[in-house]
């Protein structure tokens, strides 16, 4: 299917690798492998919005929700500053589906059960229009930005960064990497996504509690199950969220 909740980013100029290196959380040297799963964190950081670097020729492509793209193109403009890069939108297609992956598409790096992703015209012949994305989502709680990954609130290792492909520990600094370095290395994450069951629907965003304490929030339900942010010492059976009853899968 195209994707037009997709804004495409195209990123020029000769300092153009140096420039995103310097910012986000990943490798841009894995862009000859494919695309690669990234996000730009706050100083302190904070996540403010994930996206997926597109190798493109003498370019590289920034696929962003279409909601949060032209944030993004300011704050990039911002760092910028006499850096030989150059940011313009990219008026063309974004194309994902399933199943056997098309010529010049290239495989999501957060699961194989994503799927593939395309650029450009070509691909919407191969897309499937009654994928169930939440559903795949679900299954393997892959989070999703303005759900639950939340800007200036989320940290990408509760959210799963690390087992989606979205951060690398040994590529140097970039914005908010002291804050991600220490948690990885000095703290045991103590509350974060995780999956659980649900019997009932309750809406997104529905508090979660463990007889008569906080535990965290509900996120996207799917065939009996969620994913939730879940406060891990908290996390038991019988819990509710509204009128759901929602039990802690523990590994």
């Amino acid at each position: 299917m195209s994707d037009s909740k997709r804004m495409l980013i195209e990123v020029t100029g000769t300092d153009r690798v140096d420039f995103l290196q310097g910012l986000v959380t990943n490798d841009l040297e894995k862009l000859s492998d494919g695309l690669v799963y990234a996000a730009l964190l706050t100083p302190q950081g904070k996540f403010q919005v994930d996206f997926f670097l597109v190798p493109w020729g003498e370019a590289i492509l920034i696929d962003v929700a279409a909601a949060y793209g032209e944030a993004l193109m300011r704050r990039l403009t911002f760092y910028k500053l006499r850096a030989d890069v150059k940011l313009a939108e990219l008026d063309a297609d974004v194309t994902r589906g399933v199943g056997d992956i098309p010529k010049g598409a290239f495989i999501d790096p957060r699961h194989e059960a994503m799927g593939w992703r395309g650029y450009g015209a070509g691909f919407a012949f191969e897309a499937q229009t009654d994928v169930d994305w939440d559903a795949i989502r679900v299954a393997h709680c892959i989070p999703e930005i303005g759900v639950e990954l939340i800007p200036d609130d989320s940290f990408i290792l509760e959210v799963g960064f690390e087992r989606l492909q979205g951060v690398d520990f040994r590529k140097g600094c970039y914005v908010g990497q002291e804050v991600t370095a220490r948690m990885k290395h000095k703290t045991e994450l103590r509350k974060g996504l995780t999956l659980v069951d649900v019997k009932g629907e309750a809406p997104v965003g529905t508090p979660i509690d463990a007889h008569g304490k906080a535990a965290g929030t509900l996120y996207t339900q799917s065939k009996g199950r969620a994913i939730a942010y879940l406060r891990f010492d908290r996390g038991s059976e019988g819990m509710s969220a509204g009128d759901a009853r929602v039990d802690y899968l523990r590994d």
